[in-house]
């Protein structure tokens, strides 16, 4: 097992998370799968038996010290994490709920951070491996209804690229996820039509081509709507405004 790539992913247990563990391990990498339900992990690991449960809430700073630790005690390895635990609540979110905005901050945001606070010195003194950060088109900018939600996706952006800075100096690649809609069941939570929805194997064959092949630093997909939203980026707040308005208008939102 000494001689096999180990990849460390948080949120394996549906979604982006899980397609990813699977696709990984059908190319013979060692999966340490993480997520807060363990019965669902128990069931990813009858797909592909090199995936391998290790349950966690990211919330907690001490569990994911721990879970660090035992996956780097059982393979004597950590070649690359991805940490993509999130939630999100769009119901919540027509209206101020501070309770909501702090828990979306919570997992979405500290959570990632207790994360990479679990292996950030394992890494600095290997001086070899990859940190990747699942953040969201939604961190581009602010978006109707999802002010926590952009927020926590936002931050998680700006500081994978702060990290890189950081990282990059002990040989360790920083790399960011920015994925469009993918259906998944946070994703089925909304009441609003999702352009150019994709599937969870979709976003893994980009990710692990991110990740493996390409290794730039962004990954983001489906390129034809990412683009569209990095062009929004750049206008200027007022007509930036406008046009969202006028989009939520012509679907009733």
């Amino acid at each position: 097992m000494e001689d096999k790539k180990v990849i460390w992913i948080t949120g394996a247990s549906s979604g982006i998370g899980k397609a990813l563990a699977i696709k990984f391990a059908e190319n013979g990498w060692m999966v340490a799968a993480s997520a807060r339900r363990e019965n669902l992990l128990n069931e990813l690991k009858k797909i592909n038996q090199n995936i391998f449960p290790f349950p966690l809430d990211v919330t907690e700073v001490d569990a994911c010290k721990l879970v660090a630790k035992d996956i780097i005690k059982q393979f004597n390895n950590i070649d690359i994490c991805v940490f993509g635990t999130g939630m999100h609540d769009p119901k919540s979110e027509k209206k101020f709920n501070l309770d909501k905005i702090r828990e979306i901050m919570e997992v979405n945001y500290f959570g990632t951070m207790n994360s990479i606070n679990s292996i950030y010195d394992y890494f600095s003194e290997k001086k070899n491996g990859q940190i990747s950060i699942i953040s969201s088109v939604a961190g581009y900018r602010g978006l109707p209804a999802a002010g926590a939600y952009c927020a926590s996706k936002s931050a998680l952006t700006s500081f994978a690229e702060s990290l890189n800075f950081d990282m990059r100096m002990k040989n360790v690649r920083v790399s960011l996820i920015s994925p469009g809609f993918i259906k998944t069941p946070m994703t089925d939570q909304n009441d609003f039509p999702m352009p150019m929805i994709k599937t969870p194997e979709f976003a893994a064959d980009e990710i692990y081509k991110g990740l493996v092949i390409k290794k730039g630093f962004e990954i983001h997909f489906p390129k034809a709507f990412t683009y569209f939203l990095k062009f929004l980026q750049m206008l200027p707040s007022s007509l930036y405004f406008k046009l969202v308005a006028r989009g939520m208008k012509k679907i009733d939102y």
